[in-house]
């Protein structure tokens, strides 16, 4: 057999070994063996350029950057569904089908409601040919290099009766196993965690780099088919020409004949849908006939023959083992729940913030309670109620402690805060060791090597009572540690080293300055300049800084009269760490956005959140978390969230677009 002929055999075998191991969870050869054929086949195309395919498997992993995203107008507009919340609004919704129907007897087809990020594929000659995402439903991004590297996504089909060209619509899937890992690997490197799996994946398909897409192993579930040449007038019975051809359909896939079917699938998958590998949100319900759903038609938002049920939050009720106190980087004591794992949105829940001593009185939680604990697709457990049944007869409530449970410290209560704070900040452990920890994060000074394991190893042994006995520590030092080997070692020493170059904004954000976030740190640094102007402020001249009110200034100046925060400081500064803004920031700024605050909301192409932000900050604008009459505009990218923009629609607030913001910037 010939090169070529060889070539196009391991290809073959290659597109038929991913479909069976990805989508049909059937694999065929061991891991090795399929290796073995992917290195032959790497060779091969190496050895015979001229046969170069960009579908090959070996393009699987995406091979250079991709440095922008293509603009793509769908041929066919993807709308979004309308939603119901009850079984009822089901109810309506067929009624209305058959009112419209007349005498025409009708199926509906069921189907899972993935909550991911929606895409549209198309296909020509058995190829794929580009992947854009759903954008504002008339337009969206090319992403056809990241979609590559999803391996249930077929590039090539295998012979079959497949249409020349078609579209194929679905959702791209983070499966929940992928998502807790990434989740962990974020905590670790001190990023911000994704907040559900739909973020992730959503995220993830719109990054610049296919090699960092193919690491985190999305997936996808397949739901609609488009064509001038349909396999069949049935929507369910297309969906099994797709399986057919290769592409991964959910099995929860049926076709039901009455209301009550559809009520009894509602019931079913209200349960088992907990069961599942990938988030989901709701059910979808279609006419199942494609000549129907021509004749039913669309409103202006929405196709009139589909509906989406959307499910409750997922909700447990579990007991309550003992309710822990944990005193925090900041001092404030948290009580937190202890419950009896409990399986919620494909994870198991073992313990939730109560947050305060004001939410445990407001839920009148008792000991041995049985806790309702809510989900909703979010990874932050929430407790929302007490099974009052289940009480056992003379339950002690739950009292929160007196006195901090790590050193002891009665704590105390500021006038108008919910929190407890233990006031020990200079001799309390984790108050201590959560600095610690906080300076040396990515954010921060980025110092690699020391997250809390590490920062309490260092603290236990005696190095690091204090951020500024960072820079004392040696090679020497540092081996004698257990679990610190000598590569460890020199990473930390090489950071430490790298964090003497980081800006003052960020060296104000390390300090851990009581209530000063990232953003109150930036716009303090910003206007005062430097460390030595910051300490000689009072608080009446702190308070005439944007946003910093009385409290803040407070809080400034009583960290500044503390000796040790001062020894700190100053250590920090011999050390060469930087006390004043850089040349460039000091240089005089744009002012497009003077006088605007501005919320951002989506995930963007062109640029990071970060650097959105600091392109406002630089143009004279303030960044805001939240939507409210003091907003000027939205700046949204890819999946601004349905609440944000109704938000928007009342308060009749305008959105940009990235181009139009950047148009924005350049014009001013």
């Amino acid at each position: 057999m010939d090169s070529i002929s060889r070539i196009k055999e391991l290809r073959a075998e290659l597109n038929r070994h991913n479909h069976n191991y990805y989508v049909l969870n059937a694999p065929e050869i061991s891991d090795r063996d399929f290796d073995m054929m992917m290195k032959e086949l790497e060779a091969l195309e190496a050895a015979n350029p001229e046969a170069f395919d960009p579908l090959s498997p070996t393009q699987r992993v995406g091979s250079d950057l991709t440095k922008g995203f293509e603009h793509v107008v769908h041929a066919r507009p993807m709308m979004s569904l309308s939603n119901s919340y009850s079984a009822e609004e089901v109810d309506e919704w067929f009624a209305r089908v058959r009112k419209s129907l007349g005498s025409e007897s009708f199926d509906v087809v069921g189907e899972m409601k993935f909550d991911g990020t929606s895409i549209s594929l198309t296909y020509r000659d058995g190829r794929l040919l580009r992947a854009v995402t759903r954008g504002d439903g008339t337009q969206g991004d090319d992403v056809t290099a990241n979609v590559k590297t999803i391996r249930s996504i077929p590039l090539e089909l295998a012979p079959g009766p497949w249409p020349r060209e078609f579209e194929i619509r679905g959702e791209i899937l983070m499966p929940w196993d992928v998502f807790e890992k990434l989740n962990a690997e974020r905590a670790y490197n001190e990023e911000p965690l994704f907040a559900n799996p739909r973020n992730a994946a959503s995220g993830t398909l719109k990054m610049q780099d296919p090699r960092e897409v193919a690491r985190r192993h999305l997936d996808a579930r397949f739901y609609y088919l488009l064509s001038d040449e349909m396999p069949a007038d049935s929507h369910f019975e297309c969906m099994e020409c797709v399986r057919e051809w290769g592409f991964k359909v959910s099995s929860a896939m049926q076709r039901l004949h009455s209301l009550e079917d559809v009520e009894r699938y509602i019931r079913f998958w209200d349960e088992e849908r907990r069961k599942l590998p990938v988030a989901t949100d709701g059910l979808v319900f279609k006419v199942d006939s494609l000549r129907q759903q021509l004749n039913l038609g669309y409103t202006a938002k929405s196709p009139r023959w589909a509906i989406a049920y959307k499910f409750n939050p997922e909700r447990a009720c579990t007991p309550l083992r003992f309710v822990s106190f944990e005193t925090g980087r900041m001092g404030i004591v948290t009580p937190v729940a202890n419950l009896e794992p409990v399986l919620l949105s494909g994870t198991v829940v073992k313990r939730a913030s109560l947050h305060n001593d004001d939410i445990i009185r407001e839920l009148d939680i008792h000991e041995d309670d049985w806790l309702y604990v809510e989900k909703g697709g979010e990874i932050i457990p929430k407790i929302v109620g007490v099974e009052l049944t289940k009480r056992k007869a003379g339950a002690a409530g739950v009292e929160f402690v007196s006195r901090c449970p790590e050193c002891g410290t009665p704590l105390v209560r500021v006038e108008g805060e919910a929190a407890w704070r233990c006031p020990n900040a200079n001799g309390c452990r984790p108050q201590i060791t959560g600095k610690i920890e906080h300076f040396c994060a990515r954010r921060m000074m980025d110092i690699d090597g020391i997250g809390e394991e590490t920062a309490e190893l260092l603290y236990a042994c005696g190095l690091v009572r204090h951020i500024a006995d960072l820079y004392d520590l040696t090679e020497e030092k540092l081996s004698k540690l257990e679990r610190v080997g000598e590569k460890t070692a020199r990473r930390i020493l090489d950071g430490i080293e790298a964090s003497k170059q980081v800006p003052f904004e960020r060296v104000v954000y390390a300090l851990s300055i009581p209530n000063v976030g990232e953003t109150t740190a930036k716009r303090l640094a910003m206007a005062v300049k430097s460390m030595e102007r910051l300490r000689a402020m009072s608080e009446a001249e702190l308070t005439a800084v944007p946003d910093i009110g009385p409290v803040i200034a407070r809080c400034i100046c009583d960290y500044l009269r503390d000796p040790i925060a001062v020894d700190n400081i100053d250590r920090l500064a011999a050390a060469g760490v930087r006390m004043e803004l850089s040349a460039d920031k000091m240089a005089p700024k744009g002012n497009a956005l003077e006088g605007k605050t501005i919320v951002i909301s989506g995930t963007f192409a062109r640029h990071s959140r970060d650097e959105y932000k600091e392109l406002i900050e630089n143009n004279g604008g303030k960044n805001s978390g939240s939507i409210s009459k003091k907003t000027s505009f939205v700046l949204a990218g890819e999946n601004m969230g349905p609440s944000k923009l109704e938000k928007c629609r009342l308060l009749g607030i305008d959105i940009l677009s990235e181009d139009e913001f950047l148009a924005m910037i350049a014009d001013a």
